[in-house]
């Protein structure tokens, strides 16, 4: 159908320009038809040969942007002067200036109310004729505003969404301590709603939320640009039930804070909200695989906003493996998946992941790439969330390499061990060290995402110390395999020197074999650097501790004034643990009771 449709067209007009066919085309295609199935053909048609064409004409170039505004769902339109091809949609619209030749002199973007601003992407996309990247930025932003109703309603959800960025831009700028070294990872980890990132002309408001050790590692020993991590996009979107969203700024000015650091909002009321037919979302970029209970948490913390539906669940360990580089993707997790991850020194340790074992409902997930809430309260405990989830999975995901093998084959490794899930938020790792005929196992408990804590059990052998040394390990390289290979350093020198030796710290070394990892070397080791990420508090005598135990707190959403107790100048709480008048009761404090 395509070339026989080509065919007829050069046939027919085979004395004509290719510019005037073109023109034809698009007057036929302008025809409301009954049928619109009937002009997919020509519509292709038109697609292929709009781009065989050399843009070299102002005619050429306009016409190449009404296309793309067509295919988003845009409109589009010529100044008078025939200088300015607009792009159109109800909340924002394109300004393409156009010189002789099609040449682009500017691009701007406007927002609704908003005076046009130039973009340099937009501008430098499509002076280099890159017309498919240009077209994928600008559906980018018209998805970000896919905003339900009528005008009037997507105004007013529009109004909501500037209101929600003022408010979460003055939590961000709230006083804390600094904990870790690294400024911008110590946003990302310990701001009460990460690194916030304004929206500009092209993009919405970003968060930074999660960072892994060995993503701050790749960034900082590459050129220095910022880049890796869990990000979330702030934007809007649709909802079956109305909901009430703000319409004016919920935080005092200057911002209250309780004794906790956190701010007291304004309540919702008739006055300054509205019933909309859309909530906030929290756009997760990569979507991110969440546990159930997980996903149940999120549910009490927005007040039921997350809707109760159908989830595609399967066991998490699976799911991180579908989502994650890993290139062996067709593997049945039925008879279970033995991974062998190499470490530097070639040492090699095999991890088993039993299928029946990671089958239990506890450990189901399922993918998340959006989270709907309704008020700016919601989101540093939604935070705390997900950045608990993304600690789990950068510790399951650690044993993972493109190198699997059955369980039962027959191969040699430094290091043999079994990943079994126990309790809720807890992992234990069963191996067997050299020189050894009992089995050892280590428990991983995962009580929020910065208290992770490591209990060795060993027959005939007690060190409350080496449990300290190992969750200082596991916390500032988060890995297993690299957990799992200081212990059988250290435990091999303790049988040496039964006596107390110094505690190597832990660093990060590049190897060239292998991908970037933490290495926690021996004391002998030259190259020992002092450690960029996570910190962990020092106490007065030199020995390390685990950070401190998590706590309550609440939200305050009265509309009342703050009390004569309330300290507006204290240091805000990196992490308010608690929504809007639900107490966070699904909170470890410390070590889970069954573990104790």
């Amino acid at each position: 159908m395509k070339t026989k449709t080509l065919s007829d067209l050069k046939s027919k007009f085979a004395d004509k320009s290719w510019n005037e066919t073109i023109q034809l085309v698009r007057r036929c295609m302008d025809k409301t038809r009954a049928d619109g199935r009937v002009c997919d053909p020509i519509t292709k048609c038109l697609q292929k040969i709009n781009e065989a064409l050399n843009v070299s004409s102002l005619t050429a170039m306009v016409s190449r942007l009404e296309m793309i505004a067509k295919q988003i769902g845009l409109g589009s339109h010529l100044s008078p002067t025939e200088t300015v091809c607009y792009l159109t949609a109800d909340l924002f619209y394109v300004e393409v200036v156009l010189l002789p030749g099609g040449r682009v002199e500017d691009v701007r973007v406007a927002h609704h109310g908003e005076a046009p601003v130039s973009s340099p992407t937009f501008l430098q996309l499509l002076r280099m004729k890159k017309f498919q990247e240009f077209s994928l930025k600008l559906e980018d932003l018209a998805s970000f505003y896919n905003i339900p109703g009528d005008v009037d309603d997507k105004i007013k959800i529009y109004t909501a969404l500037q209101h929600l960025e003022s408010d979460l831009l003055k939590i961000s700028h709230l006083p804390r301590s600094l904990r870790e070294g690294d400024l911008h990872d110590d946003l990302i980890l310990n701001g009460i709603i990460g690194n916030v990132r304004p929206g500009n002309e092209e993009t919405p408001m970003k968060i930074e939320y999660y960072i892994s050790p060995s993503e701050a590692l790749m960034r900082l020993s590459s050129t220095g640009e910022v880049g890796g991590g869990q990000v979330a996009l702030v934007t809007v979107g649709s909802s079956d039930t109305p909901y009430r969203l703000q319409m004016e700024p919920l935080i005092f000015s200057p911002p209250q804070v309780d004794l906790f650091g956190v701010p007291a909002f304004q309540q919702l009321s008739d006055s300054c909200s509205a019933l909309l037919p859309a909530t906030f979302l929290l756009k997760l970029q990569p979507p991110l695989p969440m546990l159930t209970s997980f996903i149940e948490k999120m549910g009490k913390i927005t007040d039921g906003v997350i809707p109760e539906k159908h989830l595609q669940v399967e066991p998490l360990p699976q799911l991180l493996m579908k989502t994650s580089t890993i290139q062996n993707t067709k593997i049945s997790w039925t008879e279970g998946v033995q991974f062998v991850v190499p470490l530097p020194a070639s040492e090699y340790h095999s991890y088993v992941f039993s299928g029946s074992e990671w089958g239990h409902e506890s450990w189901e997930g399922a993918l998340i790439d959006a989270v709907p809430f309704t008020h700016p309260g919601h989101v540093p405990v939604l935070l705390d969330t997900l950045r608990h989830q993304s600690a789990i999975n950068v510790l399951l995901a650690s044993c993972f390499s493109n190198h699997t093998h059955h369980i039962d084959a027959g191969l040699s490794y430094n290091l043999k061990c079994e990943v079994l899930p126990e309790s809720d938020c807890c992992v234990s790792v069963t191996f067997s060290l050299e020189n050894s005929d009992h089995l050892a196992v280590l428990l991983v408990m995962m009580a929020d995402f910065r208290q992770v804590s490591c209990r060795l059990l060993m027959p005939d052998f007690v060190d409350h110390k080496l449990n300290d040394y190992i969750s200082r390990v596991l916390m500032r390289c988060m890995s297993i395999p690299i957990t799992m290979r200081a212990i059988r350093r250290k435990v091999a020198n303790l049988m040496i020197h039964p006596s107390p030796v110094a505690e190597p710290p832990c660093t990060f070394k590049m190897e060239s074999s292998s991908p970037t990892i933490a290495v926690c070397p021996d004391v002998s080791d030259p190259d020992i650097k002092p450690a960029v990420y996570p910190s962990v508090s020092q106490e007065g005598n030199g020995e390390k501790s685990l950070p401190s135990s998590a706590g309550y707190y609440v939200m305050s959403v009265a509309s009342t004034p703050v009390d004569d107790n309330a300290n507006t100048d204290a240091v805000a709480n990196p992490s308010p643990c608690a929504s809007l008048g639900v107490y966070s009761h699904w909170v470890t404090n410390g070590v889970p009771a069954e573990l104790i």
